[in-house]
């Protein structure tokens, strides 16, 4: 949650355009340490452009898929929700001196919904008129000292050094997940419209997913990460590897169906196509996921109630699936098409069954 009252804006000041404070600024960059530098794209002057560089400096597509009200992209708000589930607490904005106002007032309102510490960069003796009119609303201080700037960039360092990165796998390779066989169910569950608080999950009418190794569910998140800024989708992709719950089931996921301090997500089946209304338990790889969206629906609430993707994200959901190469398992080599069959489980089934219904309908031979 963002903090009541925001940290100062700290303003550096850097006349001499000096090479050291870009390329300190920029070595300071470490998502998983909570530090983000951003460097401006010199293209372009829109706040919509501004959050796509910050979204790019996220480690995320800067394009959020799918239609959205009045044509305007939520891509502030997706930031800002990145920001506050990963968490980043520290954002360092160069070429600050070429910000509108406008575009300054945007990350002003940034830094109050998320209680991060920001530090924009001017490489001009003085503050220019756009960036001067925006620091009124917010305190701030200013310093032209380079060490001292160098801690705003860094913060405070950690006890401990940040654990190593791992090796990312090939990214052409294919992660065959068992868990999204019934993305594309035919299942139709329905949504409670009272208040509903389910048990936890009892797998009745289908086996329970095969939890994810370490390794794979760390590489599963990894590519999840950068594969859509999105965070409605990226949460509903993570959510199926868990839960083995259709697209449409995942849709009835609301806002409140996320319990945080539990670590539950509540799925709704008032028909019981599957197991009923219940809760599953949200394994500590996908809860950053999970935060993400509750907080992009906090921000957005205009797009729509779902906490998870709407079953009109269906192509997008696939795509960014197909993006991430992750997939359900494929039929045998010789059957397949050349595209990813997502019901092919599904058609499995459903063959088998009519195969069944065949023989018992066929009268005995006389």
């Amino acid at each position: 949650m963002p903090l009541a009252v925001p940290p100062s804006v700290v303003v550096v000041i850097d006349p001499g355009d000096d090479a050291i404070h870009t390329h300190t600024a920029l070595a300071a960059h470490h998502p998983p340490s909570g530090r983000i530098t951003l460097h401006p794209g010199p293209g372009t002057t829109s706040e919509t452009g501004l959050a796509h560089d910050l979204l790019a400096a996220l480690g995320k597509p800067p394009l959020l898929p799918g239609r959205f009200p009045a044509g305007r992209q939520p891509a502030w708000e997706a930031a800002a929700a990145w920001m506050t589930a990963l968490p980043v607490n520290r954002l360092t904005v160069l070429r600050a001196h070429r910000l509108t106002a406008r575009r300054a007032m945007s990350l002003l309102q940034l830094r109050a919904l998320t209680g991060i510490h920001l530090t924009l960069v001017c490489h001009r003796p003085r503050l220019p008129a756009a960036l001067h009119q925006a620091l009124q609303t917010a305190d701030y201080a200013i310093t032209a000292d380079f060490q001292a700037a160098r801690r705003h960039y860094y913060g405070t360092p950690p006890a401990e050094p940040p654990p190593a990165d791992e090796p990312a796998r090939p990214a052409n390779r294919w992660l065959t997940l068992p868990a999204l066989d019934r993305l594309v169910s035919y299942d139709s569950p329905i949504p409670c419209t009272a208040p509903c608080a389910p048990p936890p999950i009892v797998f009745r009418h289908r086996p329970p997913p095969a939890p994810l190794t370490g390794q794979t569910a760390r590489e599963a998140a990894r590519r999840l990460a950068a594969a859509t800024a999105h965070p409605r989708l990226a949460a509903a992709l993570a959510a199926a590897l868990f839960t083995g719950a259709s697209l449409q089931q995942l849709a009835t996921a609301r806002p409140g169906d996320y319990d945080d301090a539990a670590a539950t997500l509540a799925l709704h089946d008032r028909a019981r196509y599957t197991d009923g209304c219940a809760s599953h338990r949200v394994p500590p790889w996908a809860r950053v996921f999970l935060k993400a969206a509750v907080c992009f629906a906090r921000l957005a609430p205009g797009q729509d109630q779902h906490l998870l993707a709407g079953p009109h994200d269906r192509t997008h959901l696939l795509r960014v699936a197909e993006g991430a190469r992750l997939r359900p398992p494929q039929p045998p080599a010789g059957q397949r098409t050349g595209r990813i069959q997502w019901d092919w489980r599904e058609r499995k089934e459903a063959q088998h069954y009519d195969a069944m219904l065949t023989r018992h309908q066929t009268p005995p031979a006389r």
